[in-house]
């Protein structure tokens, strides 16, 4: 069996590196443990804004969109002492029939046409294996396991065994990329090691069946609760707005066994119900919050990306979604090689991108997370009085909780804040990129950074415009762009030229070139006001300069 790509692992990392491989023309085998259509276990519940951008572009936003909770129910953050306690505080998060209109909030009037969206991986990962099992150019090897590869200069050759039948599958390809998870066989076969904290947080995750608990809440439904209270800190999350709930029970620093933990007694403590609250638990997989980055993330033609490639606690939903911004940035550079308008050592740049973004992100996420353990581990004693003492103590958990989490649920710098500043396909013009925190973005076009969005004068999005390859901005008809239209078509290099009349397109003050080209993944590979040497220009963008 032959490929150009060959990715190890089928879970939402590995699929849409699959199929937007496949949208560029690229042919995948994809290998994934589960049997074919067996649902994943209740992990990721959030769906980012630039993910959902690239369902977008692949043209599968809608069909995510309309998945998961009911339309009306609220995606908002609560902060409760128990689910069936008294509320300390909220965020407000539109509901799905509000998400596009919704404005003036915390988690509102993002700079895109797709913001994000809160649902549970086992509701869009079905639409992704569908639309991948749909796509000619992408084979599934289901309920099959990676065993071994080894690669030359012009290949990899891998075995993969059938676990319906033992028999031995030998896959042939260009090159071979691991989204197979934290305990990543493909990082061990190119000598990676994870690297940082090994352990955060110790989490006992309970998906359970509960009819009565919408019932119960002691105020309105939330996609997300926080319970804090002096016996047992968790979270709830809604699974399907009825009756399916997921129970993040955190240990305390001195629980460091899972089943020494009374599971039932702690789902129900976080709960605030007795032991005749009816109840079930469906199913339960434990799990540590980490920090740790692998210290290789390619040898030769071999890559990982996601949980392979780093594990964090996932604050701000940026576990999967950190995985996916590394699984597009790694398939339009292969694909650029596999259609032979870029020189194979454009593919330096995936590590030159995102190993330090990597770096960068698992930091948030862990700074945010000690501060979370923190906050629900000093909690005053009388948060759960009906004193006027205990509702002080709650006014001021409620206040600190809001504070700190908004940054997390409103996390606008962590999608679009952040820039590459040493890639070798970038020309950088010595302007500084703009600091970001989780929270806080600041739109530029400094080369490395995401092109800002904005709207035309006809109602599309910018994002919306944007070719498959680069993309030229023109903001000043006078531009003469042919010298590098024809050095672009020269090498192949696929560029597509856009006018926009500054008035009428309402264009941003950061646009303050009047040329810019945008990268396939949407961030600023150059700006000007002229093309001094096209050709060169087009080798950086090639990954064929000859200089640094």
């Amino acid at each position: 069996m032959a490929c150009d790509v060959l990715v190890i692992g089928g879970g939402p990392v590995g699929m849409l590196l699959a199929i937007d491989l496949a949208a560029r023309g690229v042919t995948v085998t994809l290998v994934e443990a589960r049997p074919a259509g067996q649902l994943p276990s209740v992990k990721c519940n959030h769906i980012a804004s630039r993910t959902m951008e690239t369902f977008r572009r692949l043209g599968l936003s809608r069909a995510v969109r309309a998945v998961g909770l009911p339309d009306d129910f609220p995606n908002d953050i609560v902060f409760r002492t128990r689910m069936t306690g008294k509320e300390m505080a909220r965020i407000r998060i539109p509901s799905r029939q509000d998400r596009y209109t919704a404005t003036g909030g915390p988690d509102t009037d993002w700079p895109t046409p797709e913001p994000p969206h809160r649902v549970n991986q086992i509701h869009f990962e079905p639409i992704l294996f569908a639309r991948a099992a749909a796509d000619p150019r992408i084979t599934i090897l289901s309920h099959c396991r990676f065993v071994s590869a080894t690669q030359d200069p012009d290949g990899v050759s891998a075995t993969i065994e059938s676990l319906d039948d033992g028999r031995t599958i030998t896959v042939q390809a260009r090159y071979m990329a691991g989204c197979d998870g934290g305990t990543s066989t493909v990082r061990k076969l190119i000598g990676g090691q994870l690297e940082g904290d090994a352990v955060i947080q110790r989490v006992q995750s309970t998906l359970i069946d509960s009819p009565a608990l919408l019932g119960a809440l002691g105020s309105g439904p939330a996609w997300m609760s926080y319970n804090y209270n002096p016996e047992r800190a968790g979270t709830v999350l809604a699974i399907d707005g009825i009756r399916r709930w997921l129970v993040h029970n955190y240990l305390l620093p001195d629980e460091a066994d899972f089943d020494s933990i009374d599971r039932d007694a702690g789902i129900r403590a976080i709960l605030g119900v007795d032991c005749d609250f009816p109840l079930e638990i469906v199913a339960h997989e434990d799990w540590i919050g980490r920090r740790l980055v692998a210290d290789v993330f390619r040898k030769d033609r071999i890559f990982i990306a996601g949980d392979a490639a780093h594990l964090w606690v996932p604050y701000a939903g940026y576990g999967m979604n950190a995985g996916i911004a590394d699984a597009m940035d790694l398939s339009w550079l292969l694909a650029a090689v596999i259609q032979g308008w870029a020189s194979p050592d454009i593919l330096d740049a995936y590590v030159a991108e995102r190993k330090p973004i990597t770096e960068q992100v698992s930091r948030f996420a862990m700074s945010h997370a000690a501060r979370a353990i923190r906050e629900r581990t000093t909690l005053p004693p009388e948060i759960e009085d009906d004193t006027p003492e205990g509702e002080a103590a709650r006014a001021q958990v409620g206040e600190a909780a809001y504070r700190l989490n908004v940054q997390q649920f409103a996390c606008a710098g962590l999608n679009y804040g952040y820039f590459y500043d040493a890639s070798p396909i970038i020309a950088y013009d010595g302007d500084a990129q703009p600091a970001y925190t989780m929270h806080d973005y600041v739109p530029s076009t400094v080369p490395g950074c995401r092109v800002p969005h904005f709207v035309v004068a006809d109602g599309r999005p910018l994002y919306d415009l944007l070719g498959a390859g680069y993309s030229l901005l023109v903001f000043d008809r006078s531009m003469d762009t042919a010298p590098i239209i024809e050095a672009a078509a020269r090498c192949g290099l696929p560029l597509s030229v856009l006018h926009f009349d500054r008035t009428l397109d309402r264009v941003p003050a950061e646009y303050t070139h009047n040329l810019l080209i945008a990268r396939p993944d949407g961030h600023v590979a150059w700006r000007g006001n002229a093309i001094d040497d096209p050709s060169g220009l087009v080798d950086r963008l090639r990954g064929a300069a000859r200089e640094p």
